[in-house]
């Protein structure tokens, strides 16, 4: 099972940019999907973004054209770049990657 440790978050006010990085324990060249998470207060965990092997990239609507997903197989590690934030992005992000989940990172954007 792979460990993965993200970082990233923090206080941002609407309009400004962050970026998340999700830290693998292991070599992540082979494995085929990786994606991010988040969970709003009070709401249910739902889908961000998603990259594949071959670094085709997969968006939520509410996401699309403001965050970008990406990873460096080098460094074991997928990112996610949010620009635009707005106050309704405010969540714990989430990273997983087969199966496993980081312990998330604080996102909370302020109007």
């Amino acid at each position: 099972q792979v460990q993965l440790v993200e970082s990233g978050g923090g206080l941002v006010q609407a309009g400004g940019s962050l970026r998340l990085s999700c830290a693998a324990s292991r070599s992540i060249f082979s494995i085929r999907g990786m994606g991010w998470y988040r969970q709003a207060p009070g709401k249910q965990r739902e889908w961000v973004a998603s990259i594949t092997l071959a670094g085709t990239a997969y968006y939520a609507d509410s996401v699309r054209d403001r965050f970008s997903i990406s990873r460096d197989n080098a460094k074991n590690t997928v990112y996610l770049q949010m620009n635009s934030l707005k106050p309704e992005d405010t969540a714990i992000y989430y990273c997983t990657v087969e199966g496993s989940w980081g312990q998330g990172t604080q996102v909370t954007v302020s109007s």
